[in-house]
């Protein structure tokens, strides 16, 4: 196997383990968050879900985000329940694999 082969293969490799060990996080779009209380208030009351890990709202563009814990499944009836039980609309929910940190760093971008 050639230099060329061998660097092929170990790149290919580190890409399965990243992408196997990539963080799962539901994120919401919410109606109704007008100040930061209303961000702080989801984002504490998140928080508080035992599959946890991370939380981030972004209060200009309406998006909640909540990463699971290592192993951990988040559950999206609980989350959405959270978030009209605060006072909110959910207007679109979906889990994607990236973790809250991510989700904010595009959540940045666009603003």
């Amino acid at each position: 196997m050639n230099y060329f082969s061998r660097s092929l293969v170990t790149f290919a490799l580190c890409a399965m383990a990243a992408s196997s060990f990539a963080a799962t996080s539901v994120k919401a779009t919410v109606n109704g968050m007008v100040c930061s209380f209303c961000a702080q208030g989801i984002e504490k009351r998140l928080s508080k879900l035992p599959a946890a890990k991370a939380v981030y709202v972004d209060l200009k563009l309406k998006v909640v985000a909540v990463e699971a814990k290592d192993g951990q499944t988040l559950d999206s009836q609980q989350i959405t329940s959270e978030i009209v039980d605060a006072g909110y609309d959910v207007i679109k929910l979906e889990t994607v694999e990236q973790s809250a940190a991510e989700i904010e760093a595009g959540m940045k971008v666009k603003q």
